[in-house]
């Protein structure tokens, strides 16, 4: 059993992602109701760590989303958003399966969001390598390149007072990358 404390605030302690909740009970301080661990990946995404926070998360989502939601269609584009949330979830937990501290924000979410569009709307083509196809290593060439940057930003933050979640930026992206052809041909099925 891990006894949370209440220093990160009531919102990230009652709705973020704690990846320690799958395993152990965890008792949380008075007065906050801990939601259900299956839950929280979503709920985590509607909780942020500040102004600065919210505020790039939503730019990334206008941004990118505008354009994916008429590729992928509005069902789509949340379906995407949804599995990128618990696919971000489950890369912080892969990182530290017993940590305590609650992951809060729309990062895997919008990683998925934003991995999608670099798949869907990249203006360069990518030269295949012998007999690898083009689409294969553009996906791979997505994928490492997030990875490194990913863990580079966790390196140069040094896990201070609000660490970045880089498991959950990892995931999401992975999840968009999976994704973003199948939603697009499940929009375009009867076309």
């Amino acid at each position: 059993m891990i006894t949370l404390i209440g220093i990160e605030g009531y919102a990230a302690i009652g709705a973020g992602f704690i990846p320690a909740s799958l395993s152990v009970d965890l008792v949380a301080p008075q007065g906050i109701i801990l939601l259900p661990f299956w839950l929280t990946p979503l709920t985590a995404t509607l909780v942020h760590g500040g102004f600065l926070h919210l505020a790039l998360n939503m730019v990334m989502l206008v941004y990118c989303g505008r354009l994916l939601e008429r590729a992928l269609g509005a069902a789509g584009t949340v379906l995407l958003y949804v599995v990128g949330a618990y696919a971000g979830a489950a890369g912080h937990w892969a990182f530290g399966p017993m940590s305590a501290a609650p992951m809060i924000g729309a990062s895997g979410a919008i990683s998925a969001i934003l991995a999608a569009y670099a798949m869907l709307f990249a203006e360069r083509p990518v030269p295949a390598i012998g007999p690898i196809p083009s689409r294969v290593v553009r996906v791979v060439w997505l994928a490492a390149a997030w990875i490194v940057i990913q863990l580079l930003i966790g390196f140069a933050s040094g896990g201070g007072l609000q660490p970045v979640a880089v498991g959950a930026h990892i995931g999401g992206f992975i999840a968009g990358l999976a994704l973003a052809r199948p939603l697009l041909l499940w929009r375009y099925r009867s076309a």
